[in-house]
């Protein structure tokens, strides 16, 4: 059965769907609220929790690879109900609860506690909503809806990081542990509006699946199989947004200035997301895939040596390009190799893998940090990344 024939025509903005559209403005009001706090993260776990080096780098792996494992589970949830909507609302509905409660954290563990239960939301919602998404798309433009969101989101997290800094300079003359915390609390009011948009507009597009489901059958598919082996070593190479902000900070630049470098990543991210994901659709998913772990290498390099203000932008710029791609494309890739009854499974399959990996690259990226320096750190991501790109060879073309 193709994608389309359970999908009613609709009206379309900047040629996507409404659905797609509506979407992308929940995870713009999103991201905004976790970028908001993502920037502060760092110097709260330093400054205010105490933890060190080791410790701050394995607790950002853990935040962000916890989500990952819910998502298999939950991508295959949605396929056999075929409601993605209420697991969408569910997970941002936790992911929001748990942001504002940060501000009442008192150490490492119960602030780790809290973040678990955010990424769980993440974990909750992402396959279903990705599904969502490419059951919303045109056949063979899956690629520009996922770039629309990924912008979407970015820009969310362009935003973010300005309120913050906006809320920082309001909030200067509070004590840096105060000042901290509210800006967790106030972090809640866009998340509360994403729910909003969720509940009243997004609307549920899977169908009854006449197809029995047995097993997880493109799973079995060597070449899937093969991808996903690149998706690991990829993921070992993915060192969080952290280092490079403690790069910064390492060179003498301060948190706010070091946040002020935060949102000029995700603005090149942003720029380059839904124009990627366009192209990603003509010139082929799998080169675009590779050419970003390219970029990733060059990334890592430039914050391995970088010494000055100039080395530092160029940093960001290519951290940027290299996550807009690296993103974007493989969630539509996934999509486009699944079949229609078990796509929520299938990119769940994906961000799991990606996570259960993300966790270790940041351990070993703080050990790196601890017992080395940053430099070497950022030399380990450009070897796994460049090991990706080798191995992308090894995927047949499919899209």
């Amino acid at each position: 059965m193709g994608m389309d024939e359970n999908i009613k025509p609709e009206r379309k903005i900047f040629g996507i769907s409404w659905n797609v559209f509506l979407l992308g403005i929940v995870s713009f009001l999103n991201d905004m609220s976790s970028e908001m706090i993502m920037p502060v993260i760092p110097s709260y776990l330093m400054e205010v929790l105490n933890a060190g080096k080791l410790l701050s780098g394995s607790v950002i792996g853990a935040i962000e690879s916890m989500s990952s494992l819910f998502k298999v589970a939950f991508g295959y949830v949605s396929d056999r109900f075929r409601r993605r909507k209420a697991f969408v609302l569910a997970g941002y509905t936790l992911s929001t609860l748990a942001k504002g409660a940060l501000a009442f954290t008192r150490y490492w563990w119960d602030f780790l506690l809290l973040r678990a239960l955010d990424r769980i939301g993440k974990g909750i919602r992402t396959a279903p909503r990705d599904a969502l998404i490419a059951e919303s798309s045109e056949r063979g433009k899956t690629g520009k809806s996922f770039g629309f969101h990924r912008m979407m989101d970015t820009l969310g997290a362009v935003t973010g990081p300005l309120v913050a800094i906006a809320l920082i300079e309001l909030l200067k003359g509070f004590p840096r542990e105060t000042m901290y915390r509210y800006v967790f609390l106030l972090s809640v009011i866009p998340g509360i509006l994403s729910l909003f948009v969720i509940v009243l507009f997004v609307k549920d597009k899977g169908g009854e699946v006449k197809k029995k489901i047995k097993g997880i059958s493109s799973l079995k598919d060597r070449n899937l199989q093969v991808f996903l082996a690149v998706v690991a070593i990829g993921a070992l190479g993915r060192y969080s947004y952290a280092f490079t902000m403690w790069k910064a900070q390492e060179l003498g630049y301060s948190v706010v200035q070091s946040i002020a470098f935060y949102a000029l990543f995700n603005l090149i991210y942003a720029l380059s997301a839904y124009p990627i994901g366009t192209y990603s659709d003509s010139f082929g998913k799998k080169r675009v895939i590779t050419v970003g772990f390219g970029i990733a290498s060059l990334a890592a390099l430039t914050f391995a040596y970088a010494t000055d203000f100039y080395m530092l932008i160029i940093g960001f710029v290519l951290y940027g390009l290299y996550i807009a791609i690296e993103d974007t494309i493989p969630r539509a890739y996934m999509a486009d190799l699944a079949r229609e009854y078990e796509r929520g499974t299938i990119i769940g399959a994906y961000h799991t893998v990606f996570g259960v990996f993300v966790f270790p690259a940041s351990v070993i990226a703080g050990w790196l940090w601890q017992s080395y320096s940053l430099t070497y750190s950022f030399l380990f991501s450009a070897i796994m990344n460049a090991i990706a790109l080798v191995m992308m060879s090894f995927v047949k073309v499919q899209s």
